[in-house]
């Protein structure tokens, strides 16, 4: 359920808007437990969306590091790395085996 929710700061491009909307989706639907509210919940889900955004924004934009920015095709490359080294590749023994 949380797989937009990744680290956001320090990245060369910084994080969108839309990136940190999506983040803020995802943490707002974990804490609800809804992935989509009903029409009662649905203006608390929606201004719970907007309040973490806007949060999560201002965050981001004061936060500050020494450390130069990250590459973000090379963070994401390296991500990937490690969930075949960890997943397996498809169609690999690893994925094909189903567990006990």
């Amino acid at each position: 359920m949380c797989r937009n929710i990744r680290t956001l700061f320090n990245f060369d491009p910084p994080a969108t808007d839309e990136e940190v909307r999506a983040a803020s989706l995802q943490f707002v639907r974990k804490v609800s437990g809804f992935t989509k509210p009903s029409r009662a919940n649905q203006a608390a889900f929606d201004d719970a969306v907007r309040d973490v955004t806007a949060v999560a924004r201002g965050l981001i934009d004061r936060l500050v590091t020494e450390a130069p920015a990250r590459d973000r095709e090379e963070w994401a490359a390296k991500k990937r790395a490690q969930a075949q080294a960890r997943y397996g590749s498809p169609g690999s023994a690893a994925t094909a085996a189903p567990r006990k």
